[in-house]
């Protein structure tokens, strides 16, 4: 920036912060052009103003000096200052007979009400300002009604009003793009604290579902080892195998969740894809070998070619290793789980069954998840609803326990498949 725009950009600040200093200088300085107004005689032959064949009276000048004091106040009560500046000026076409340099006072404070008020408002105002002095101008000026002087009251009126509305519609428009900045300011933080609540629940969901899933199975695996480490040393040896291969596979899930925490471009960060239906065997055999007998069924939804999107392969996957973590921890010795994947035109459903004893205490429904202190149903239902799908969870009659989620199948354009 130039010298001459750092200091008009700090004089424009100073008058802003001392709104009634500045008043005072315009003041004065309205004051210095009306008084060499008084002494000037515009009437000259050769059309240069002259200076020494007019003598201004003392009203007059007592009237150009209120008329620079009520300056100072303009911006406090601008309809007042107007008023009274337009009482200064028709007293003195009043009294005087000769052009009213008081009237100067008039076209700023009629600038100040235009670039104060409204449209309408500046209007009505200037068109009455405008209507009163030139009327009396005309009717009791020294020269006739089309004098100059008389039409320049009507053109100096007329540029005060239309330059404070022009100011005034440019504050305003100033006003609504800096308000929209700060809207959109507040609009993009409010979404990225929603985008970071909501990844802090999608790694809360997966590291429960990898930590509840995992550590079911040590338990299981462990309880085994202890209870026929005495008679039956190679069962136990194969149950601590199984213990140590599940926490591996712990390990592993939660150095990939973990993972997602770390910054773009870090060497160490996993490259591994997410858990999906086409991981799925190897789930369920980790079941199998913890002693759950699993059956399972597809239509062909995870078949080669047609793949899932990413986010619902996910969730089939996640909502299935809960399911069946739930259904391992609490229904019950004996009891056998069936799993299917069926894809049905837009949609997958994905249902687990169990015909333990223990289902309706076990796998019971959110609020009583919720007063256990587990949050499987509950991370369950939230995968499904992100997704626009549906979640049902509850006792089957009989015996047992169901879990069914449908989910919605998007293609790559984000419609229905």
């Amino acid at each position: 920036m130039t010298p001459l725009g750092s200091a008009f950009v700090r004089t424009r600040g100073w008058a802003r912060t001392h709104p009634l200093a500045a008043d005072g200088v315009l003041a004065a300085g309205a004051l210095v052009c009306m008084g060499i107004g008084s002494f000037a005689e515009p009437h000259r032959g050769d059309g240069v103003p002259s200076f020494d064949a007019r003598t201004p009276t003392t009203l007059s000048l007592v009237l150009v000096v209120l008329g620079a004091g009520m300056l100072v106040f303009r911006r406090r009560a601008p309809m007042l200052v107007l008023l009274g500046a337009g009482l200064l000026t028709l007293i003195e076409l009043i009294t005087t007979q000769q052009p009213a340099p008081v009237f100067m006072c008039a076209v700023l404070a009629l600038y100040t009400v235009a670039a104060r008020t409204d449209r309408p408002t500046t209007w009505r105002v200037g068109f009455a300002t405008m209507s009163v002095l030139a009327a009396v101008a005309m009717g009791l000026g020294p020269g006739p009604w089309y004098s100059q002087e008389n039409f320049g009251i009507l053109a100096w009126t007329g540029m005060a009003g239309a330059a404070g509305d022009a100011v005034r519609s440019r504050r305003a428009f100033v006003d609504a793009i800096r308000e929209r900045a700060e809207r959109a300011e507040r609009t993009r933080e409010e979404e990225a604290r929603r985008r970071v609540a909501e990844e802090r629940l999608r790694i809360a969901r997966d590291l429960h579902d990898v930590v509840a899933h995992h550590i079911a199975l040590v338990n299981v695996q462990a309880g085994v080892a202890s209870h026929v480490m005495d008679k039956r040393p190679d069962q136990a040896k194969e149950a601590l195998a199984h213990v140590r291969e599940a926490s591996r596979s712990a390990l592993n899930e939660l150095r990939a969740t973990v993972g997602l925490l770390r910054q773009s471009g870090d060497p160490e960060a996993p490259t591994e894809p997410a858990p999906g239906l086409a991981q799925l065997d190897g789930l369920l055999d980790t079941f199998r070998n913890a002693g759950l007998p699993v059956e399972f069924a597809a239509n062909g939804a995870v078949a080669p070619g047609r793949e899932l999107p990413a986010a619902v392969d996910l969730a089939a996957y996640r909502i299935i290793q809960e399911a069946l973590t739930n259904v391992r921890k609490h229904a019950g010795g004996g009891a056998k789980a069936e799993v299917s994947v069926v894809r049905v035109g837009p949609t997958v459903e994905i249902t687990v069954l169990d015909n333990g004893t223990g289902g309706a205490t076990a796998d019971a429904p959110p609020a009583a998840d919720t007063h256990s202190g587990g949050h499987g149903l509950i991370g369950m239902r939230e995968r499904v609803t992100a997704l626009g799908g549906t979640l049902t969870a509850g006792p089957r009659y009989g015996g047992g326990f169901r879990v069914q989620a449908i989910l919605p199948v998007m293609n790559r354009t984000g419609e229905n498949a």
